[in-house]
């Protein structure tokens, strides 16, 4: 029998080397956040609706999304991030089951994990079977986002403060992953919870 598990954490919190873990172990990983990004393509019509809303401010000069820009106004703006995510949110969950019963077909024990930051706050921890969370501090979390992007701390530290608090998001979790120490602390602890994961399906 397959599992669908949906895996989430905060931005800087490791979910994204927790997927990269899982998947050498075997699991098949859906990637909500490239499925956004096909989802905004020229063309596609999830970008026409978010030009409709926000007005062509929001692309840049070859015509593709500014994520940059966006990303600017609807982390200072509540109502903004919600019509965003209420024009994304459900055209990215059809993918994520259309992909799970493409790979399901092919392997009927298949483990699948939606890697998904925003799982709960969609409502898509609904659509599966197990949610896992992956925790890890503050400090963390922004000494991570500074490392691989040209935030500032303080510009790091209000998109986390904008996002579902870890503590919340725990309150959905199945299983929580802790990533405090070195990857390889997270990588066994991902073995040890994918061996379970194969027990459940």
């Amino acid at each position: 029998m397959s599992l669908l598990v949906g895996l989430t954490g905060g931005i800087g919190s490791g979910k994204s080397l927790a997927a990269k873990f899982f998947e050498e172990q075997g699991a098949h990983i859906i990637d909500a956040d490239q499925l956004c990004k096909d989802l905004v393509c020229p063309g596609q019509p999830a970008l026409n609706e978010i030009v409709s809303f926000f007005g062509e401010i929001i692309l840049d000069s070859t015509g593709n999304l500014d994520r940059e820009k966006l990303a600017e106004i609807i982390f200072q703006n509540p109502e903004k991030k919600a019509a965003l995510e209420a024009i994304l949110h459900p055209k990215v969950i059809e993918k994520e089951q259309e992909k799970y019963l493409n790979i399901k077909t092919v392997d009927p024990s298949a483990v699948v994990i939606i890697d998904a930051a925003l799982l709960i706050e969609s409502g898509n921890y609904k659509n599966v079977d197990k949610v896992i969370v992956v925790q890890s501090s503050e400090e963390h979390q922004i000494q991570r986002i500074l490392s691989r992007s040209s935030l500032s701390y303080d510009q790091a530290a209000t998109r986390i403060k904008n996002q579902m608090s870890l503590k919340e998001k725990n309150d959905y979790a199945d299983f929580i992953l802790e990533n405090e120490l070195q990857p390889e602390d997270l990588r066994k602890k991902v073995q040890a919870l994918y061996a379970q994961l194969l027990e459940v399906s």
